[in-house]
């Protein structure tokens, strides 16, 4: 419904051309604004409901007191490879989690692994590169997911959270105490929850335009061809090219396992390829541009650091096993 509506718009109001660049990048533009800010909100709305009657902190302190021996990432990044989000769609839900004081960690875990994996590119790796390449695809998302989330975990980055994720946190966990002790009913707690979720999408909505601005610009103008000639060029160094040459695109990854076929075909070796979707898809300019509103650039410095080279790592060792 989405989608009819932003080719309405774009298309039979504005009369740009479906073929065309600047058709293509408004397209993208208006489709995943009006997305991301109604996820934004909806997600933002249900998760204030899971804090008003699930005392998040039980959830917390459990997490952060028992030996769970790396369990809570895996199941993290398992939860964040079923959700078919991309990367600008899964931050609503990274901010619930982040809202309500889920370890920096676990919700790194499930950030990593959500856009890398979803079951549409699943389907779609195993009808092009059959069933070897798609364990290999899907099991490497997960682990991912996992390592980066253990290793910022450990770096105990929660101070370099922003201010307004900090308010939300007290005023989450202040709401919440308030309504438990008045047993305040649900129609009741409902018009602050919605007013809270309202002040999310007003407090990220100008990062959400931006970020998918400069992912609309590169949808629509990088020309065809441009990367695998720089990619078959580079040798050994094609590995960590691709990833650099992948941060400023945006796209999900069943939108990206086309390109990869592309380039598999002219040549590009496979890890390579791989590398260089993984890095579309996790490491976006767009998301960096999102995440800003949730932390300082020192923990998306971090954040991104941290994932490139095990980006890259995958791509090594992919080219080796394949």
């Amino acid at each position: 419904m989405i989608q009819s509506f932003a080719d309405w718009m774009v298309y039979s109001v504005m009369g740009l051309d479906a073929s065309g660049a600047a058709g293509k990048a408004v397209n993208f533009f208006v489709y995943d604004t009006i997305k991301i800010v109604l996820l934004l909100f909806l997600i933002s709305v249900v998760m204030g409901i899971v804090n008003a009657y699930f005392p998040i902190e039980r959830l917390r302190n459990y997490l952060t007191t028992r030996k769970l021996y790396g369990f809570q990432y895996l199941f993290a990044s398992v939860f964040g490879a079923v959700t078919p989000f991309c990367s600008c769609s899964s931050i609503p839900l990274f901010i619930g989690f982040v809202k309500g004081g889920i370890p920096l960690g676990v919700t790194f875990a499930y950030l990593i692994t959500s856009p890398l994996v979803n079951e549409v590119a699943v389907a779609m790796f195993l009808g092009t590169f059959g069933l070897r390449v798609t364990l290999i695809y899907v099991a490497s998302g997960i682990i991912l997911g996992v390592l980066g989330g253990f290793v910022l975990g450990k770096m105990r980055l929660e101070p370099y959270l922003s201010d307004w994720v900090r308010q939300m946190q007290q005023n989450a966990s202040r709401d919440t105490a308030e309504w438990e002790r008045q047993h305040t009913p649900f129609m009741k707690r409902l018009p602050a929850i919605v007013k809270d979720a309202m002040g999310i999408v007003k407090g990220v909505i100008w990062y959400v335009v931006a970020g998918i601005g400069v992912g609309a610009l590169m949808h629509g103008y990088v020309p065809e061809g441009f990367f695998e000639s720089f990619m078959k060029e580079a040798g050994w160094l094609s590995v960590p090219l691709s990833v650099l040459l992948a941060v400023p695109m945006y796209a999900n990854a069943a939108g990206i396992v086309p390109v990869v076929e592309v380039f598999v075909a002219k040549g590009v070796p496979l890890g390579t390829s791989l590398a260089f979707m993984m890095a579309v898809v996790g490491l976006s300019l767009p998301e960096a541009t999102l995440l800003k509103k949730v932390m300082t650039w020192k923990l998306i410095s971090v954040f991104f650091g941290v994932i490139t080279f095990f980006i890259i790592l995958s791509g090594y060792l992919f080219n080796i096993i394949l």
